[in-house]
């Protein structure tokens, strides 16, 4: 596995090389997720104070030693005694302070305006920008969390039965994917059944899975902080020939819209695929969610694929393909993959079956 504290430093060299064009002297990093990708550091109490000349860390004594040994000696950790980060900030004499306006709360906001006496503006998604390119380490993360959710598929397709409550289904899968290294949750399992599958994000409940139903499975799990996503839906004993077609439909999309991941074409040009795809069939007011995202150490992040999304697809992006159609009262379909921008193409992280499985 490629180490992490080998791609640590490229990551600040290009966040502070951006400082400038942002008209600030500095910027704080609050995001959670943006502090994990310049330092490696995972915690509830951490701050990065960033400048083009030197940056800093700021904890409590928690996380002190987590900081001073996993960020590859990149920053002077400061440990807060006595002094909060506000007064840090006032003994730094910045002029122009960037801050992570989506983040913060307006409480914090007020308590830095009154307490730092310099000019204030937006980071203007500095790190987020960077974050939509993954790197070699961010690549392997993803492969292996794809694969982690691959041997909970297996898993489940393995031992489900009529009689087997959604409940039962989402805690098989979240159990399988922790035995098998992951170390949490990217998002609450999604496991419906039935009338209830035409609920994209229905949440499981302890309705018992019946013959004849689809069973719409979306879970994922996180691996070194970042995430997987996967959606499969299978049918429980037998499939009518109208959820025969509908799967079809979908998986139609599903495979089109891959095959047209590439670099330089826009995220509305892949939603455009599936959507066009489906309302062809009859079926185009029963998909009202986006084709995708962007996924890494958030389960949602850019490139939003939707009607509206203008990011253009660039190679190291990570996109979710998930088309679905859904049907008020009767039953849904989703199938969702993971895939990577390359420079010819794409490449799929999640590798089973999508063929309509009837268990």
């Amino acid at each position: 596995m490629t180490n992490l504290e080998e791609y640590l430093p490229k990551r600040l060299t290009a966040a502070c090389s951006g400082i400038e064009a942002l008209g600030a002297d500095a910027v704080l990093i609050s995001k959670p997720e943006n502090v994990v990708y310049l330092s490696g550091i995972k915690s509830t109490n951490c701050f990065l104070i960033l400048t083009p000349e030197e940056s800093y860390i700021l904890t409590d004594f928690r996380y002190i030693e987590a900081a001073e040994n996993n960020q590859a000696g990149l920053y002077p950790v400061m440990l807060d005694r006595g002094k909060n980060l506000f007064d840090v900030i006032k003994s730094m004499k910045i002029r122009t302070l960037a801050v992570e306006e989506e983040d913060i709360t307006y409480h914090f906001f007020k308590e830095l305006s009154s307490k730092f006496r310099g000019k204030i503006c937006s980071a203007s998604h500095l790190v987020e920008d960077l974050r939509i390119i993954k790197d070699d380490y961010e690549k392997e993360c993803l492969r292996r969390a794809e694969e982690i959710g691959d041997i909970a598929f297996s898993h489940i397709c393995s031992i489900l039965k009529e009689g087997m409550s959604e409940k039962e289904v989402a805690l098989e899968l979240e159990y399988c994917m922790r035995k098998n290294g992951a170390e949490g949750l990217s998002f609450d399992t999604i496991a419906v059944s039935g009338v209830r599958s035409s609920m994209p994000h229905g949440g499981p409940t302890d309705k018992k899975i019946e013959y004849g139903d689809f069973l719409t499975m979306d879970y994922g799990c996180m691996y070194r902080g970042y995430c997987s996503d996967m959606t499969r839906t299978v049918a429980i004993g037998e499939a009518t020939k109208e959820m025969r077609r509908i799967y079809d439909i979908v998986r139609k999309a599903q495979q089109k819209t891959l095959e047209a991941v590439s670099p330089g074409k826009t995220a509305s040009d892949i939603d455009r695929i599936a959507r066009n795809i489906i309302k062809y069939e009859g079926y185009g007011n029963h998909f009202g969610h986006g084709t995708g995202h962007g996924v890494g150490l958030e389960i949602h992040e850019a490139p939003t694929v939707n009607t509206t999304g203008k990011t253009l697809l660039k190679t190291g992006m990570a996109v979710t393909v998930e088309p679905g159609i859904y049907l008020p009262g009767e039953f849904g379909v989703r199938i969702e993959d993971l895939a990577l921008v390359t420079e010819t193409g794409y490449e799929v992280l999640s590798h089973s079956d999508k063929d309509l499985i009837i268990i």
